[in-house]
């Protein structure tokens, strides 16, 4: 089985906590920041509640002092604040409250209310004055404040939002590249068959004149046949095939003739198709090739021994084709790795037929592809969905 490098997944993790510390490392900041802000708004508004006291104090004050008072309760812009008695009954006169909007002071009822909101909030301080009475002096956050509480939780969602933007476009372009690598590999490869396909082909018809009734000779034909309809397949990689052929049992038909006669006789290979024509626009070049990867796929699972049903039917407006093998199945994280690029089980894989599979059904035929069931050591059914005609 071929995985990642274990120091790479270390480092993925790695890269992974550390920008997590990151995010949780600014929310908590965040919030010492604001914590730090509420303490400093109660001590301003301390001060603006001793400027109060000594403001309404009887004894004689001189003009500096009194345009130093006037200065604290001026002071305070943004800090909603109120003056009341011990009742709560708020005063209203110039200089009482700061910061509150006229209409709610010429409301009564909403300035009640917004009393008993500033009380559940903050406790309010407290002035005594003459004869022992009291003055409560109520507050509440500043916009500022109350605009901040909520800008660690965006910051983390901006956070989270890039990270993952970053994710689906680093995705985005690793799955461009490996596109154009597959494409570049495969044309490559069609064009390196095509040299020695073409020399077999000659030496063919050589030997066709010498020995035309040979048996042998008429094998390889159809063998050089395959290789040159293999050297088809590999050219269309990376561009965009045309959808002509449409009967679909004929498709199955031929693969399932072509691979019964080259696989194990030790294995009972079994096709089920409507009995009725199935209509289904596709490339019979590049679907025989999905086919063919399934099939393999099946008989390596089956160690050359075991039951192998390949089957076609119909699911509302979409042909279904299963391929189910009683080979030794996958677990869980095999199954959901099986379709990546590079990932095989098999020490001698590459890794690559079921990814180039999955592209010829996703992106050439607009399907699916899919192991509908798998089971370790019973077998696996891969799944092909396609619209029909």
């Amino acid at each position: 089985m071929k995985n990642r490098p274990f120091l790479s997944r270390i480092n993925n993790w790695f890269v992974f906590t550390l920008l997590t510390v990151i995010v949780i490392a600014l929310i908590v900041s965040s919030n010492i920041l604001i914590k730090s802000l509420r303490e400093k708004e109660a001590e301003r508004i301390k001060v603006f509640a001793t400027a109060l006291k000594i403001l309404q104090d009887n004894q004689q004050k001189s003009s500096e002092t009194q345009e130093l008072l006037f200065a604290i309760l001026t002071e305070n812009d943004q800090i909603p604040s109120i003056l009341t008695d011990e009742n709560r009954n708020p005063f209203i006169f110039d200089g009482s409250s700061r910061n509150i909007p006229k209409e709610i002071l010429d409301n009564p009822e909403e300035l009640k209310k917004l009393i008993s909101k500033m009380e559940n909030n903050y406790d309010p301080f407290e002035i005594e004055i003459s004869k022992g009475a009291k003055q409560l002096v109520f507050y509440d956050n500043s916009k500022l404040l109350n605009n901040l509480r909520y800008y660690p939780y965006f910051l983390g969602l901006f956070i989270l939002s890039y990270l993952l933007f970053i994710f689906w476009f680093l995705r985005t372009i690793k799955k461009t590249d490996e596109g154009y690598l597959w494409a570049g590999l495969a044309k490559e490869t069609a064009h390196q068959i095509g040299t020695p396909l073409s020399s077999m082909i000659g030496w063919m018809e050589i030997m066709k004149l010498e020995t035309p009734e040979s048996e042998g000779v008429y094998e390889i034909e159809k063998d050089i046949e395959r290789l040159r309809t293999i050297s088809e397949r590999f050219s269309k990689i990376g561009s965009v095939p045309e959808l002509n052929d449409l009967n679909f049992n004929e498709t199955i038909v031929q693969n399932y003739d072509y691979l019964k006669t080259r696989i194990s006789k030790k294995i009972d290979f079994s096709l089920h198709l409507p009995t009725y024509t199935v209509l289904v626009p596709h490339n019979k070049i590049l679907m025989s090739w999905v086919i063919e990867n399934l099939v393999k796929n099946a008989v390596d699972a089956m160690k050359g021994e075991g039951s192998l049903q390949m089957s076609v039917f119909e699911r509302n407006k979409n042909i279904l084709i299963e391929v189910k093998d009683t080979g030794s199945g996958m677990t869980k994280q095999q199954a959901r790795n099986a379709f990546k690029p590079g990932y095989s089980t098999k020490k001698r894989g590459w890794g690559l037929g079921l990814s180039l599979a999955r592209r010829v059904v996703h992106e050439y035929h607009n399907g699916d592809i899919k192991i509908s069931q798998t089971e370790v050591g019973k077998g696996t059914t891969f799944r092909i969905t396609i619209k029909k005609a």
